[in-house]
């Protein structure tokens, strides 16, 4: 090979890998590690393979212990789990639920999305179709870990929780609660103390963003979602718009935090349509997390953006810093960047 070749070749693989990318909440590194060497390594692997198998390492190292098995218990010390993929070229969606005794959350959530016309399946329904459609079986999702961490939350009189107005005051003790009728605690629901708050950890999302070789935008989530949540409770995570969004016309994005808040507010629709008409990612980003800090200015939350032309841009509220990782596809490693609130 003479010397003209070699700089051709190599010409080559440096245009291909400009054309890739990975991107994810968090410091997951070993998630995005996955999906950018299977991009680089694989000609035909698509956004959606990246996005998959990414969010599923994740699943299987409970990132955080807030991403698969073994986290965030609810109220009765049983872990669930929600997860979504979304297709950018078609706009189609699948995803889970308050998924049960299944481990892989993503992997079902794809199965949605290629093999039902449905966008989002929950609940014992969701398990059954995991175990009678593709074969899973059904396996308790708690460990010792969460065990404990459910056992501590009760002898602490089940403090913090997600409930206000009911009997007993649930600010001291644990339920089962009653329904009050009088309005006797203050029913905004950001008021006092918050879960959120007493524990960051409640509520680490991963949310993927790739595009593949042939530009095709893809983004996906999994999550086992709040700590200590009222069973049945089915986060942001996989709801299009809320936890993720993604068009290959325009771009993707992606959210994490206080899910119960940040999906009243679509901020992953909101970041792509505002790129589509023109704002650029950093932009539409600060836009989002501004909207709902002018609402709720004690939540935690952070949204992940890209456009189409590969520009890649973060906002956040609540978490100093907030962290997420890209893909470096030169040199086959994962780095992460940093960002931190914008000052009022």
């Amino acid at each position: 090979m003479n010397l003209v070749e070699f700089i051709i070749i190599l010409t080559c693989i440096q245009l291909s890998h400009s054309q890739l990318l990975v991107v994810n909440t968090w410091p997951f590194v070993d998630a995005t590690r996955t999906a950018g060497a299977y991009l680089s390594r694989h000609p035909a692997a698509t956004s959606i393979d990246a996005v998959v198998y990414g969010c599923g390492v994740c699943e299987v190292e409970q990132c955080d212990h807030t991403v698969g098995y073994g986290g965030s218990p609810d109220e009765r010390g049983e872990t669930t789990l929600d997860a979504m993929v979304m297709d950018g070229d078609t706009l189609n969606v699948g995803a889970v639920g308050d998924l049960r005794n299944i481990k892989s959350a993503i992997l079902v959530a794809r199965a949605v999305l290629e093999h039902t016309n449905h966008t989002l399946l929950a609940g014992e329904s969701a398990t059954n179709f995991a175990v009678e459609s593709l074969g899973f079986v059904k396996t308790s999702l708690t460990t010792n870990y969460s065990e404990n961490v459910w056992k501590s939350w009760v002898k602490n009189e089940c403090q913090p929780n997600f409930w206000f107005n009911v009997f007993p005051d649930s600010r001291k003790s644990c339920g089962p609660y009653s329904i009050q009728k009088s309005n006797t605690q203050n029913p905004d629901k950001m008021k006092g103390p918050s879960l959120y708050e007493e524990q960051p950890k409640s509520h680490d999302t991963i949310g993927m963003i790739a595009i593949d070789s042939k530009g095709r935008i893809s983004a996906g989530t999994t999550t086992n979602g709040a700590n200590h949540k009222i069973p049945g409770r089915v986060g942001d995570s996989p709801i299009m718009g809320a936890g993720a969004y993604a068009d290959s016309s325009v771009g993707a994005a992606v959210a994490t935090g206080d899910g119960d808040v940040m999906m009243r507010f679509l901020p992953t629709f909101l970041i792509v349509e505002l790129m589509r008409g023109g704002a650029s990612p950093q932009v539409a980003c600060d836009a989002a997390i501004e909207r709902i800090r002018l609402k709720y200015p004690t939540f935690q939350g952070a949204v992940l953006a890209v456009r189409k032309d590969f520009q890649v841009a973060a906002a956040t509220w609540g978490f100093n810093p907030f962290t997420y990782t890209q893909y470096n596809f030169t040199s086959g490693s994962p780095y992460t960047v940093k960002v931190y609130p914008k000052s009022d």
